[in-house]
């Protein structure tokens, strides 16, 4: 992932902006050689053997944050920054380097031809590194971060060589493996060069398929298309030319024993076109049902193959395009006058490579084929107080979409859009002027392809400013004088299409301090045939012959809280907040008293939780050794916007995979392996309960730790005729609200906004009324 410059606009120097990168994530095991490898600058007033025999990780004193170009007195710091950060995703030449790297460890020519490169990421360094890069080596430089140490100060000269993980499948053996590979410094320039990285570890993984690719996707297509009983099934139906035929190549799933993962499988979903020399014809309204297909992905063949029921065509419905005007076959409305978001100052945001400030919030981006964005080290400038983290790393890690309708193909449609296709490898380029509005900062992404080479998705996520009506407001009825001030929020997003879906993913932050995480859901319903005069009450009939099932989209946030905790701390907890009504008596007279009920949660086991829009719930992250000036621990409220729960039996196949789905919330304490909800493998995964539930199984306690929270959301789609052939945007997500963080509101100190201070010198507003004008 790399950044790019907004063309019109100039956001930064150009001598901030950093070499392009791809996305990122860590999940291997833990690696302590690292860390040996560091080098200690000893402090000159100290014997040599005193520093040589330091522990690298020895902590540094805590002083306040200097200025980003300042030194401490006495203190041999290295106020330099690094070439790359250690959380910035991998450059493309980091890429090119790690994949031949294992691609040179094959040990034949034969296995290296077979290696196929399903994911290439940064393998996320411990959070240790983290806060000395940060305290060090990258502005703003804040030592604050590390902890006292009685010895003095010893300062490092510099971090440990960036590592890649590699998710590689021998398309062969069928057998997929894990490589860790070790970069220098000098692999961020050179691409493909004679520099190679050097293999830390590999192991291959039994019994998983790991997640499929666009190559396999289209492999498949054409191998059904050239099936000749393929051809002769859709002559029945009507179609002789194959390029009006569309097959979706499916996850299989686990369902029964047949779909293990001994061999790696599809089960396609097929539709047909009506015009095939028309590129905006919208292919998802024809869908054909009855025949079954089962594909070996890994040989490209067709293993089973049945014309089950022959069900006719839906006639071509003449609302099925979305297109503009003529080529949708209507007119577009004609009263829309332009809309222009205009900066002139430029934006209020300040960059510097993936380091993001405004508005007295700052937090770095990265970005990984699996999750997409990732935001990391968020935090908080509090006055006097200083840096205030909040959050250590949030990303979207798990969605599924279960089907409700028991019919074939339909009950089978359960896909993991994450663990087995990657919402970040499905992002696409944003347009400017249409997915974002105003002074915008892009960012490139980086990934291999599924033979190696790199792939560049251009403006793949958006970062800009937004207005967002008033922030707060009063008016003071017995003088009339009056105080507004207008909100603004800070948005970066990303868009993935994952076959006929839209998921736009965004984080909003806002100068009150809260953090708003939101996914947007648009594109075309999936649907399914109806034989005339059929109906079924799994679905909503949206046009002759045609209708789409029941669904359900569920997504999953991974929080890695870190609530005044600095990177090396583990001083949170959680408390459920539940409203009650006081019972009866003496306390009530009156019968209208209610009070909020806290509850710790102590342990992983107390803490599997749904939400209860009839209590308010809501779950609070406090830091159990900081407190606010009334005296309360400080922290931030996990606060759920709609939400529901799986609409399926307990034995429900889907459940196998996704038990994370039962609840709302989760809570653990911070494992790195511990990444997602379903495990790594999703794919064809046979193994019950997976991931998360069996994790939590451990009952850790939760009283005083490094807290990551698991919120489970959805919704529960039913079909609308107003949903098709396009799907109007629908919203989801949930708040991280500050509870006690601060001492007051932190959005008091917003100025009015340029147009009153322009019209009325700064000075309050004096109403006239009718009120004012009797007193």
């Amino acid at each position: 992932m790399a950044t790019t410059e907004e063309k019109a606009t100039p956001c930064c120097s150009p001598s901030l902006l950093p070499p392009k990168a791809s996305g990122a994530k860590g999940g291997a095991p833990r690696s302590e050689a690292a860390v040996g490898e560091w080098i200690a600058a000893a402090d000159p007033k100290r014997p040599a053997s005193a520093a040589t025999a330091m522990s690298p990780l020895v902590p540094v004193e805590d002083v306040k944050d200097p200025p980003a170009k300042a030194s401490l007195p006495g203190i041999p710091m290295m106020m330099r920054a690094q070439t790359r950060h250690p959380l910035d995703p991998l450059s493309a030449a980091e890429i090119s380097v790690a994949v031949a790297t294992v691609r040179s460890a094959g040990a034949t020519p034969e296995v290296r031809d077979s290696m196929r490169f399903v994911e290439v990421v940064l393998l996320e360094p411990e959070k240790n590194i983290v806060a000395l890069a940060d305290a060090y080596f990258f502005p703003p430089f804040q030592p604050s971060l590390l902890p006292r140490t009685k010895g003095g100060p010893v300062i490092l000269s510099k971090l440990p060589p960036r590592r890649a993980r590699l998710v590689v499948y021998n398309k062969k053996s069928n057998e997929t493996s894990i490589w860790i590979v070790e970069l220098s410094e000098v692999h961020a320039a050179t691409r493909g060069g004679h520099h190679r990285g050097k293999v830390i570890s590999s192991e291959v993984v039994p019994d998983v398929q790991p997640p499929m690719d666009a190559i396999e996707y289209a492999e498949c297509e054409a191998a059904v298309k050239n099936y000749p009983p393929f051809i002769e099934a859709m002559r029945k139906r009507g179609v002789d030319d194959m390029d009006l035929v569309m097959v979706d190549a499916w996850c299989a799933g686990y369902h029964s024993d047949a779909d293990a993962p001994s061999r790696r499988l599809a089960k396609p979903l097929i539709f047909c076109r009506t015009e095939s020399d028309c590129p905006v014809e919208n292919g998802y309204a024809r869908p054909v049902e009855g025949i079954y297909i089962l594909v070996d992905m890994q040989n490209n063949l067709i293993i089973e193959f049945e014309d089950r029921k022959l069900v006719p065509l839906p006639p071509a419905d003449p609302l099925r395009n979305y297109t503009p005007g003529e080529t949708r076959g209507g007119v577009d409305r004609s009263d829309i006058k332009p809309l222009h978001i205009l900066q002139p100052e430029g934006p209020s945001f300040r960059i510097n490579g993936y380091f993001v400030e405004w508005q007295k919030w700052s937090f770095r981006i990265g970005f990984t084929p699996r999750e997409g964005l990732v935001i990391h080290s968020v935090a908080y400038i509090d006055g006097s107080r200083g840096r205030r983290p909040v959050a250590h790393r949030l990303s979207f890690v798990e969605m599924v979409v279960p089907y409700g309708d028991p019919n074939e193909p339909h009950y089978r449609k359960n896909a993991f859009d994450a663990g087995e296709d990657g919402l970040g490898k499905n992002a696409h380029s944003l347009k400017r002027g249409c997915d974002c509005l105003g002074y915008i900062k892009y960012f490139d992404a980086h990934f291999t392809n599924y033979t190696g080479g790199i792939e560049t998705i251009e403006n793949c996520v958006c970062l800009h400013e937004e207005d967002h009506g008033i922030l707060w407001k009063h008016q003071d009825w017995r003088t009339g004088l009056a105080e507004v001030r207008r909100s603004r929020r800070l948005t970066v997003s990303f868009i993935c299409t994952v076959a006929n879906y839209e998921y736009g993913f965004f984080w909003h932050f806002y100068q009150d301090g809260k953090i708003e995480a939101e996914v947007k859901l648009t594109g075309i319903l999936s649907l399914g045939a109806l034989q005339p005069g059929e109906s079924r009450k799994y679905g909503t009939t949206i046009a002759p012959g045609l209708y789409a099932p029941v669904h359900q989209h569920f997504f999953v946030a991974r929080m890695d809280m870190a609530v005044d905790c600095k990177p090396t701390e583990a001083f949170n907890q959680v408390i459920e907040v539940n409203a009650k009504v006081e019972d009866p008596g003496q306390n009530n007279v009156h019968n209208n008293a209610f009070y909020a009920e806290e509850k710790l949660l102590k342990s992983e086991l107390e803490a599997m939780r749904d939400c209860d829009p009839f209590s308010a719930r809501h779950w609070i992250v406090r830091n159990t050794r900081t407190v606010n000036r009334t005296g309360q621990p400080t922290g931030y409220k996990l606060m759920p916007g709609l939400n529901c729960l799986p609409l399926a039996g307990p034995e429900a196949k889907f459940l196998r995979r996704a038990a994370f789905l039962k609840h709302n919330l989760w809570v653990t304490p911070y494992s790195r392996d511990e990444m997602y909800p379903g495990g790594e493998f999703p794919n064809q995964n046979p193994r019950i309960n997976e991931g998360l539930v069996t994790w939590v199984k451990k009952n850790r306690s939760l009283e005083e730790a490094d807290i990551v929270l698991w919120y489970v959301f959805g919704i529960t789609h039913i079909p609308r005729l107003e949903d098709w052939p396009v799907m109007p945007v629908d919203r989801i997500g949930f708040m991280l609200m500050p509870h006690g963080f601060f001492n007051c509101s932190p959005a008091v100190d917003v100025p009015p906004s340029a147009n009153e201070i322009d019209k009325d010198g700064g000075s309050p507003k004096l109403i006239q009324n009718g009120l004012l004008a009797k007193l």
